[in-house]
């Protein structure tokens, strides 16, 4: 206890101030119920300040910019950053989770169409989440990976979060590994006056592998049933199916 006091005593303010503003969310958090001194620290309107736009940086930009255009700062965010983050972070919440139960209404037979895929997208987008935010309500192992799919899908197609802090957040949250199954149905080629058959692809793919390579799957899911696909079909990977697969079917 006596080492504790010694070392806050001798940490110079803005060297503590600086360490803290370094941590995360949750760290920030342990780091305040360690004494009185870090506790004072860690509930510091600068450090929170600092959470609030690292977590939201396209709504506090916004604000930010709104505010130099009118050559003023808002003296109201003053004293208030924690308190701000607390209520941005239980408004997400509820957010995400209405996406999440858009998800669940949408699935019929485990699976769901795209265009109800595309919409949970989109929803992620108009609620204007964050990064961090899909990793803390979607990116879960105990959710469906439905819904860790459409968090990856924002993330890489709408945020455009680099591959390697997308893989690094799967990989954190323990769902890399987990599996979906796409099906998508093409229209047949037209062969001499006669058009064949209906092509059907089936491809399972982990979420760790659809963040490295974005260009197949991710691309058909992004697209939609739109030109000669006709239909696009998404659900758990089941361990019946191979790896990849290829066969015409009729429609």
């Amino acid at each position: 206890m006596h080492r504790s006091i010694n070392i806050q005593n001798s940490l110079p303010y803005d060297i503590a101030l600086k360490i803290t503003s370094s941590l995360q969310v949750f760290d920030v958090c342990s780091l305040g119920s360690c004494s009185r001194f870090w506790r004072e620290l860690c509930g510091s309107d600068c450090v929170w300040e600092g959470l609030c736009k690292d977590r939201w940086p396209v709504i506090f930009e916004d604000q930010d910019s709104q505010s130099e255009s009118n050559d003023q700062k808002s003296t109201s965010n003053s004293k208030r950053w924690r308190g701000l983050y607390v209520s941005k972070h239980n408004e997400m919440a509820g957010k995400v989770g209405s996406v999440a139960d858009f998800v669940e209404r949408a699935l019929a037979y485990e699976s769901i169409e795209v265009g109800n895929y595309l919409k949970a997208v989109e929803l992620l987008n108009s609620h204007q989440a964050g990064f961090k935010d899909v990793q803390m309500f979607l990116l879960k192992p105990e959710l469906n990976v439905l819904l860790n799919l459409v968090g990856l899908h924002y993330c890489v197609i709408w945020l455009e979060i680099p591959a390697e802090n997308v893989i690094e957040a799967l990989d954190s949250s323990e769902v890399s590994g987990r599996q979906v199954c796409v099906q998508w149905w093409k229209l047949g080629r037209w062969f001499y006056g006669f058009r064949l058959r209906d092509e059907f692809h089936l491809r399972n793919v982990s979420l760790g592998d659809l963040a490295v390579s974005r260009e197949e799957v991710l691309g058909v899911l992004h697209r939609g049933a739109v030109h000669e696909v006709i239909r696009v079909q998404i659900s758990a990977a089941k361990s019946t199916h191979a790896s990849w697969s290829h066969q015409v079917a009729h429609v």
